[in-house]
């Protein structure tokens, strides 16, 4: 099935044909197949937009907002992980506030 786009160059190409003689025939089509051909890449591979590479903060404060409250709450946790359990407390206690935030850190850039 032809657009209409199509078939005016396929009319052009015949009436370049027809005023250059058969001299020129084979540059004629070689130039209608090569506009064929780039009109239906064009239909096939449609442009898809690209995400943004770095949202900006103001696309995504949550980020911001986790990293402060993560620091606000470390302070507590490591006084009782310390107090309750020891060094290997505050490991575990700060082991798992980095795991949170390289959590959200690697989910966002999905």
């Amino acid at each position: 099935m032809a657009t209409d786009e199509v078939r005016k160059d396929l009319r052009a190409a015949v009436a370049a044909r027809q005023e250059l003689g058969a001299e020129y025939e084979a540059e004629i089509i070689e130039g209608f197949l090569e506009r064929l051909d780039a009109q239906r890449r064009a239909t096939v591979v449609p442009a898809q937009p690209q995400p943004p590479a770095n949202p900006s903060r103001e696309r995504d404060p949550g980020g911001l907002a986790l990293a402060i409250v993560s620091m606000g709450v470390a302070i507590p946790i490591t006084a009782i992980s310390a107090n309750m359990v020891g060094f290997t407390g505050v490991v575990v206690s700060w082991a798992g506030l980095v795991g949170i935030n390289l959590a959200r850190a690697w989910g966002r850039r999905r």
